[in-house]
């Protein structure tokens, strides 16, 4: 289930990623789930959510204020 918005963040759309995999996981009763963050290129955040599957999101400064 993709992002409906193509117009949202990329902070956004890690956070409503987030979000299923919490909910997906729940559905199922039992899951495992890690979210890291490293700096990357340009002062950006490369978000990574490992939950039976990786998802990357690259979040450029500008949208933490």
């Amino acid at each position: 289930m993709e992002s409906k918005n193509v117009d949202a963040t990329a902070l956004e759309k890690a956070m409503e990623q987030l979000t299923r995999e919490v909910r997906e996981g729940l559905k199922h009763g039992f899951f495992e789930l890690t979210v890291a963050c490293e700096l990357a290129n340009c002062r950006k955040r490369r978000l990574t959510i490992k939950a039976g599957k990786n998802h990357r999101f690259t979040i450029p400064e500008e949208e933490l204020k």
